[in-house]
């Protein structure tokens, strides 16, 4: 009985995620432009944060029906269960620019990090000069604040994880 709803499963699940794209491609699910990226950098500016693009990180959601023949693929030790991770990159005003779940096996943000395409653009050196400059040193694209678990890219400003004052 199951094998015989499997291809209609798969069926309605490429018709719902070929229905999103299709109704949300042009202004949601799309990577940012030159005015989307002025706009960002105004919007960043506007709350003491000049340069920034947007906050990037990645959340485990749990796979509650996950297989079991799959269950070792999705687990890791800090997580009971297996988990889908979404890698997601999210601006101040909530536009959410690019999401990505991971691939089997992935079980921790650094391996989603370097599978997605995320930072395609700044590889082939395709990407908006952006200048400004911190403690002396100069960089000439944006930066989106990380958590610590991101490597130390120039693209990342890790936020800080035990302040000492209100501000």
């Amino acid at each position: 009985m199951f094998e015989l709803l499997k291809p209609l499963h798969w069926k309605c699940l490429k018709r719902f995620v070929s229905s999103i794209c299709t109704i949300f491609r042009n202004e949601y699910s799309r990577k940012p432009n030159n005015r989307d990226i002025e706009r960002l950098l105004q919007m960043g500016a506007t709350h003491g944060f000049p340069s920034m693009l947007g906050f990037i990180d990645c959340m485990h959601w749990e796979w509650k029906n996950c297989l079991v023949g799959w269950k070792g693929q999705f687990c890791r030790g800090d997580h009971r269960n297996p988990t889908i991770i979404l890698e997601a990159m999210i601006s101040q005003d909530l536009w959410i620019w690019h999401a990505y779940f991971d691939t089997v096996g992935s079980n921790n943000d650094i391996i989603v990090l370097n599978e997605s395409n995320v930072f395609d653009e700044i590889l082939s050196r395709h990407v908006l000069a952006v200048q400004y400059t911190v403690n002396i040193t100069q960089y000439n694209i944006g930066y989106y604040l990380a958590d610590d678990i991101f490597p130390g890219f120039a693209t990342f400003v890790k936020t800080i994880s035990m302040s000492q004052g209100e501000k």
